[in-house]
């Protein structure tokens, strides 16, 4: 049976476990240990308000998903019991690019309050769905459905960011033009003769990019067509209340490059799309490997993103990164160090102008986690240093606290997944 609105969940099933984990780490802080006690846990986010944290993940038993989150109010040192967000049990499908968001709304009398939003599907498609907690993350009131994304269709990949007013923002890839057209090729297939492979160009162009904010002010509308889908958004805003959004973008020629738009109005009007950077990738496929943003206190745009090294082969995925001082023009690209097959890149900004990432590597079989600290020379160039020894791990997150960045990453553990938090050495 459901849980009422407001149950908070305090079981065995739910128990959360904070143990030691490897002594080799990327960091110099032995990682913290976040589960829900018989679940495998997987699908992280992070979000931070000087020392208050909120962990939200996805924890899975027998094919039933849920929502959880956890809180610290010490910048990560240790959590409380976890909580279960979505008030219908099992309405949720998160992994990989697409885990449950999690953002903290500020509230100059109390703690944050903590807004978490999913992906969950229906018969017709997908539907973003959203929970909040007024009581910091004690309890959950009833989940909704996010402006806009109730449509027939799939849709998912979205990314959340709550602007300095307490205003939180929701981006994500939107295929309800796709529905009509799927309707008559599955019927044209049914009776008649194989239909042609769909040409790439169009089909993106029938996949756009969705914004709407929770409280309405913002209604859901498409920014743009041409989304390349199953990459992941990733979407912030600056001090001064703009707001950034990245994605990879189709461009003419099946051109796979990462895309930005600005919106310097709270959301009333949003940008054309600026092309971040021209890597010249042609690719007809999903590459489930998008970009990240952050913006730092001077409201410079760092966005960091996976492309080929080799444009001729989608297995060279390498890392990049670039920055702009006015979200209209970005310096050329530089290359982040890998070692192997890089994705799933995270980053955020530090006080002091240089910026931290960490990614996603594939070597011998194994999936590892790796750290770099990206420092600006007296001309604003990056340059990056990796840090530390890679650790196992996949689909990292990352949030800034006052102590610095915070970590948190799927880990196996005793035959299952439970997440790591950890802070991230200066």
């Amino acid at each position: 049976m459901p849980l009422s609105t407001l149950q908070r969940i305090k079981s065995i099933a739910g128990a959360l476990a904070i143990v030691g984990a490897s002594s080799t780490s990327i960091v110099g802080q032995t990682p913290l240990t976040l589960a829900v006690a018989g679940r495998n846990n997987d699908a992280v986010s992070m979000a931070a308000q000087r020392n208050f944290v909120a962990v939200s993940w996805g924890a899975s038993l027998a094919g039933v998903q849920d929502v959880f989150v956890a809180i610290s109010r010490n910048g990560g040192t240790s959590f409380g019991d976890p909580v279960r967000a979505n008030t219908l049990a099992g309405d949720a499908r998160v992994g990989g690019e697409q885990p449950p968001h999690v953002v903290l709304v500020p509230n100059a009398a109390k703690e944050p309050s903590v807004v978490v939003v999913w992906t969950a599907t229906r018969s017709d498609g997908a539907r973003l769905l959203t929970a909040r907690s007024d009581d910091a993350g004690a309890t959950f009131g009833a989940t909704t459905v996010v402006p806009g994304a109730d449509a027939a269709g799939s849709r998912g990949w979205e990314s959340v960011t709550v602007d300095p007013s307490g205003k939180v923002y929701v981006l994500w890839l939107d295929h309800r033009r796709l529905v009509s057209v799927t309707h008559h090729q599955m019927s044209r297939g049914a009776s008649g003769p194989a239909m042609p492979k769909p040409d790439p160009v169009d089909q993106a162009g029938k996949s756009q990019l969705y914004i709407a904010s929770l409280d309405g002010a913002t209604p859901p509308r498409a920014i743009t067509n041409s989304v390349c889908y199953c990459c992941k958004t990733s979407i912030t805003t600056a001090a001064d209340g703009s707001v950034y959004g990245v994605w990879r973008h189709v461009f003419p020629g099946d051109l796979r490059d990462i895309a930005l738009t600005t919106s310097r109005d709270r959301g009333r009007t949003f940008s054309t799309p600026v092309r971040v950077s021209e890597d010249h990738w042609e690719y007809d496929g999903c590459p489930d490997n998008g970009p990240a943003i952050a913006v730092d206190a001077s409201n410079r745009v760092h966005v960091a993103w996976p492309s080929p090294a080799d444009v001729k082969d989608a297995r060279s995925m390498a890392l990049w990164y670039a920055m702009s001082s006015s979200g209209q023009i970005f310096a050329p690209r530089v290359r982040i160090p890998t070692d192997a097959n890089a994705g799933h890149i995270q980053i955020v900004a530090e006080r002091d102008g240089s910026v931290v990432v960490t990614w996603e590597e594939m070597a011998g079989g194994a999936k590892t986690l790796k750290v770099a600290r990206g420092t600006p020379d007296a001309s604003g160039r990056m340059s990056f240093r990796v840090a530390g020894t890679p650790v196992p791990g996949k689909y990292p997150a990352m949030a800034m606290t006052s102590a610095g960045a915070l970590m948190a990453y799927t880990s196996q553990q005793g035959g299952g997944n439970v997440i790591a938090v950890t802070r991230v050495a200066r």
